[in-house]
């Protein structure tokens, strides 16, 4: 079966995130070996400099490079990344698993970010849009669009 992974750099604290994130768990297992890891972001002090931050980003890269699972094409959810439409987003999955892949990983960063040498790692830099979102919608956000790419293959009625 094919595998997914989203890893999240951060905890949700809010009930309706939680919620919401669950229930995209849920329906994701029904298309794949679904996954979702949540991982700690670095503390930093309270108004850390561009050196305190970049030290964290690397730091928490090292944790992130640790749990992608091995041989797994990496999308990183970054603003600067490409724009796809759900289509195009379900074609990339559909495209992947043709070519092979068994497993696919989907990376949030943390609130500052992601380390600039994880993301020339990746094979995509995804972008949700040119707005800024909560850091944790974007969670809610990403499985949503995960599970809708899933539902435009098997040609379900979630998408219209």
């Amino acid at each position: 079966m094919f595998s997914m992974t989203l890893i999240c750099m951060g905890k949700l604290k809010e009930k309706f995130y939680i919620q919401a994130s669950e229930e995209y768990k849920k329906r994701l297992g029904a298309f794949c070996d679904f996954t979702l890891l949540e991982l700690p972001e670095i503390r930093l002090p309270e108004n850390p400099n561009e050196t305190q931050i970049l030290q964290g980003l690397a730091k928490e890269a090292e944790i992130i490079r640790a749990k992608v699972p091995k041989g797994s094409w990496l999308c990183i959810f970054a603003p600067e990344g490409k724009m796809l439409s759900s289509e195009e987003l379900a074609g990339k999955l559909s495209e992947l698993k043709k070519s092979g892949k068994s497993s696919v990983c989907f990376l949030i960063g943390s609130s500052f970010g992601v380390d600039a040498g994880l993301k020339k790692q990746a094979d995509l830099l995804l972008s949700m849009s040119r707005m800024t979102f909560p850091h944790h919608l974007a969670r809610v956000m990403a499985l949503e669009q995960l599970y809708r790419a899933e539902a435009i293959q098997a040609g379900t009625k979630y998408h219209k």
